[in-house]
């Protein structure tokens, strides 16, 4: 255990979590272990090894699907509000266990403790809200053209639904999802990210524990470890009809074929270019916080993540002279202590990425504002400490164009009205978060019309950055056009059925059709 590990507690949080003996890879109610290579998670903090799981082997795929679908044919059974209890049950659990499971988030993935904390919250918040969902699974009523008829819809579980997160929210998005799947009857298996497999363990143990106490069925929850090829058993396997994906648009796009070729059902989110708006009638203070903390948030490594700034020609000046003194306070270093603002990158291949990004945009013409720059020294061995930095850039260069998974924004400028923001804006293969900033109404009306942001989400003075659980998140164009969360992003989990009934002695045909015998 490494001298920072120490310091902050890792040890006694992984003893807390169950991490002391890791038994990956089981499905809930089974005793057997994975049996392929050895996944060695090391912390980006310090670059120290945190602890070593199996990846999961074809064989022990085939028994996770095996026992899922098993347990899936009785957990359909059990009454949804029966269902919310055990998931109210894993939310006291998850309360319990918030600060131990928020220092691993931290620690294995790099981001702040406070954002580690809060995205355990997230996970927190959807159960609760799953809980209450539980007892709503409405469908409609709808009166038919028969005398003597009724028709209705109701919502059945779906099945096994297969869960692929990413590493910048190692273990929140698989809440979103599995959360909602459980109280509609489906069994979830998840391969979490094979650079964050600790948390993933971690999350199945607590599961597996309120299941256990509450005679849920083996299978419901199961979990997989290992890298793409692992994802790839359930993307192309029949038996799991909704693959719910996060990560990359290249991910996405190979996930959606593979899925499409057996027309299966996907819940895709991926890659985001987001941008803020700055009219002339923005608050410039409200501007940079949300800027800010948009930009470096997580090193940069959230798919809402700001990216581009385009600022009114009037105050462009003034915005960036704003921004770029705000960059002279951000502390950079360990992500467990308090005092700092940023973390590391998850890797090094993240930081030779930052790298070649900020050399492609100057090669494209553009200006650095905030130098950027690897950190060595004390604190700062694991290689993956970087410096924010801000780059005066245009819309229509290559870099500017793609996704670069760090902390590396681009400020351009717009003139005339709001109209020409949101050609810039909206002029990327992205569309998941955007947001203006400004006071006039208009405006602000105008962005959020059907001819303004053709993003999912689009925020009036508050950044892109950040989503609460209750509105459906998601994207549009290459984000996928998934909608995981709130809303009646629950639908996604279930099949639909129409139902129609007659009461009557008689026959009637729709549309009034005669067929007489």
């Amino acid at each position: 255990m490494s001298k920072i590990a120490e310091e902050f507690g890792i040890k006694q949080a992984l003893k807390d979590l169950g991490l002391n003996e890791i038994n990956n890879g089981t499905s809930t109610g089974t005793d057997w272990f994975s049996n392929g290579e050895i996944l060695e998670s090391y912390s980006p903090v310090d670059g120290a090894l945190i602890g070593k799981v199996k990846a999961t082997t074809k064989e022990d795929y085939e028994k996770v699907i095996t026992t899922a679908e098993k347990g899936f044919k009785e957990w359909r059974t059990w009454t949804a509000p029966q269902r919310g209890e055990v998931v109210r049950q894993f939310n006291d659990e998850l309360r319990r266990l918030k600060e131990p499971l928020g220092k691993l988030v931290s620690y294995e993935m790099g981001k702040s403790y406070q954002e580690g904390l809060g995205e355990v919250q997230e996970m927190i918040d959807i159960c609760d809200f799953a809980v209450g969902l539980s007892r709503q699974l409405y469908g409609l009523t709808m009166h038919s053209e028969r005398p003597g008829h009724r028709m209705y819809e109701q919502y059945h579980p779906l099945g096994v639904v297969g869960i692929i997160s990413a590493f910048n929210f190692p273990v929140a998005v698989w809440a979103w999802n599995t959360a909602l799947a459980w109280v509609c009857g489906d069994a979830c298996i998840w391969k979490g990210s094979e650079k964050t497999p600790l948390t993933s363990v971690a999350c199945q143990n607590i599961a597996e524990r309120v299941f256990k106490e509450n005679d849920v069925p083996a299978g419901v929850s199961c979990l997989i470890s290992g890298d793409y090829k692992v994802g790839q058993m359930m993307t192309t396997d029949d038996r799991v009809p909704l693959i719910s994906a996060t990560g990359s648009i290249r991910m996405g796009k190979i996930v959606a074929q593979a899925v499409a070729a057996r027309l299966g059902k996907t819940l895709l989110e991926l890659g985001g270019n987001n941008a803020i708006i700055v009219t002339p009638d923005a608050n410039i203070k409200n501007t940079v916080i949300g800027a800010v903390f948009g930009a470096v948030g997580t090193c940069g490594q959230r798919c809402t993540s700001t990216r581009r700034l385009i600022v009114h020609e009037d105050i462009y000046d003034k915005v960036k002279d704003a921004i770029v003194n705000a960059y002279k306070q951000i502390r950079i270093g360990n992500p467990l202590d308090e005092n700092n603002h940023v973390g590391p990158l998850i890797d090094k291949d993240a930081v030779k990425n930052y790298q070649a990004a900020l050399d492609k945009v100057v090669e494209e013409g553009g200006k650095i504002l905030v130098e950027g720059g690897v950190l060595e020294g004390e604190g700062y061995e694991s290689g993956c400490y970087v410096k924010p930095a801000i780059a005066e850039a245009e819309n229509h260069f290559e870099i500017v164009q793609h996704e670069t998974f760090a902390p590396v924004l681009y400020i351009m400028k717009y003139s005339g009205d709001v109209s020409d923001a949101l050609k810039l804006q909206n002029g990327v293969k992205q569309g998941l978060s955007s947001a203006i900033m400004t006071n006039n109404l208009r405006e602000a009306e105008r962005f959020l019309s059907a001819e303004g942001s053709d993003c999912g989400i689009a925020n009036v003075n508050i950044g892109t950055s950040g989503a609460e659980i209750g509105g459906a998140f998601g994207g549009e164009k290459e984000t996928g056009g998934g909608r995981e969360s709130g809303s009646d992003a629950w639908k996604v989990y279930m099949r639909r059925q129409t139902n129609t009934i007659n009461y009557t002695t008689e026959l009637p045909l729709a549309q009034g059709i005669k067929f007489d015998l």
